[in-house]
């Protein structure tokens, strides 16, 4: 079994699983049925691989690639440091999720950005498939980014490969709508961001919204003063969404023009 194979294989069979606690331990009743958001959330998903596809194809390396190119050629950081591979593997994990939780801070601060991202915060239900929608130029931007992190690091390409997987399967843990144990939820934000945690991160309420930027650790938001712990109405009762939004965002023609509307 190849590369892409396996984490394929390890994506479908965790979004299975995901989906399957969903049905059985919901945390919040639906606003919308799930056929027409799921068909609008996974063609969202399906344009986000083609993008990358075509990204693979105009540049010279992608994010796996780019870490073996800076290491055949000695660029980054840790390319230059003596430290036991151990260590840089560590190094390497923390200071990536560090840039996606920046990143996703930025996205929220910078106009432009917040137009692109908010289409992730369009969906009008939180569950495991708001995990994979995002805008297509978004994600372009996003592995754009991650490149050039990469380069300037210098990190393992088994570590990048693995904060992949690992990025990949906590989102679509902490998005989906299910209801964890209070101890269970409490012991687990103390390491990485529940699904509880994240669920105020879509609240239509500005200042929860502007909160709890993590998809893995939870230990930036603590640091930099961006953590919130419950909404203000109750995980069961928030409203989640942007707040003059309709039903709309069940609509692919729509979600995809989101970054063009006015408001």
């Amino acid at each position: 079994m190849n590369d892409a194979t396996l984490r394929l294989a390890i994506f479908l069979g965790l979004l299975a699983l995901l989906i399957a606690a969903e049905y059985m331990v919901p945390q919040r009743a639906r606003a919308l049925p799930r056929t027409s958001r799921w068909r609008t959330n996974i063609s969202v998903a399906f344009l986000n691989v083609v993008t990358l596809w075509i990204m693979g194809a105009l540049l010279p390396v992608m994010a796996v690639g780019a870490a073996l190119d800076a290491g055949a050629h000695g660029f980054g950081l840790l390319n230059h440091l003596s430290l036991p591979y151990a260590v840089e593997f560590m190094i390497a994990l923390i200071a990536l999720d560090f840039s996606i939780w920046a990143q996703h801070l930025i996205t929220h601060k910078i106009p432009l950005l917040w137009r692109l991202h908010r289409v992730h915060h369009a969906d009008r239900d939180m569950d495991v498939t708001t995990a994979v929608r995002f805008h297509p130029v978004e994600i372009a931007l996003s592995m754009a980014l991650k490149i050039g992190l990469i380069y300037a690091l210098g990190p393992a390409a088994l570590a990048v490969l693995t904060f992949e997987a690992l990025l990949n399967g906590l989102a679509m843990f902490n998005h989906a709508n299910i209801k964890l144990p209070p101890r269970v939820d409490a012991i687990l934000r103390l390491f990485i961001v529940t699904p509880d945690m994240h669920l105020v991160h879509h609240s239509t309420d500005r200042a929860e919204h502007d909160s709890n930027y993590g998809f893995g650790l939870s230990i930036w938001d603590r640091l930099f003063g961006t953590y919130t712990a419950r909404p203000r109405n109750g995980v069961r009762d928030m409203r989640i969404g942007l707040h003059w939004q309709d039903d709309r965002p069940s609509r692919l023609k729509w979600v995809l023009g989101l970054p063009f509307h006015k408001k």
